[in-house]
C-alpha cells in the first residue's frame, strides 16, 4: 500500500493529523500539576481552620499562578498576615510596613 501524498489526490480526509484529536502527555502533567498544587493550598488553608479565597492568573508561558483573595479588600495577594489583634489581612488592609519604611518616615 502506497501511503505516499500525491498533489492531485483531494481524497478523504480521515489519515490527516488535523482532523483527530489531540491527547499530550505534556498537557496532561500540565494540568495535573496544577490541579494537585490548588489541592494541596487549599487543604493547607483548610487547616488553619480560616476561609480564603484563592485565584489564578495566566503566566506568560501559558502557566497558571495561585494568588490569595485578601478577606478585608477581596484583592489579589501574594502573602497574608494575622495581626496582633487576630485579624487577617493584606499588608494594605492590616497598615503594615516593613522596618526600612519605618526609618525612612523617621528622617
Amino acid at each position: 500500500m502506497n501511503n505516499a501524498i500525491n498533489p492531485y489526490d483531494l481524497g478523504s480526509f480521515q489519515n490527516l493529523v488535523e482532523e483527530c484529536q489531540r491527547v499530550s502527555v505534556d498537557k496532561l502533567v500540565r494540568y495535573a500539576r496544577i490541579r494537585a498544587k490548588r489541592a494541596i493550598v487549599e487543604a493547607q488553608i483548610e487547616a488553619l481552620g480560616v476561609e480564603i479565597g484563592l485565584t489564578t492568573t495566566k503566566t506568560r508561558f501559558n502557566g497558571e499562578r495561585l494568588w490569595f483573595v485578601c478577606p478585608g479588600c477581596h484583592g489579589r495577594v501574594g502573602c497574608l498576615y494575622r495581626g496582633l489583634s487576630g485579624l487577617l489581612g493584606c499588608r494594605r488592609c492590616l497598615g503594615l510596613k516593613y522596618r526600612k519604611q519605618r526609618y525612612k518616615e523617621m528622617v
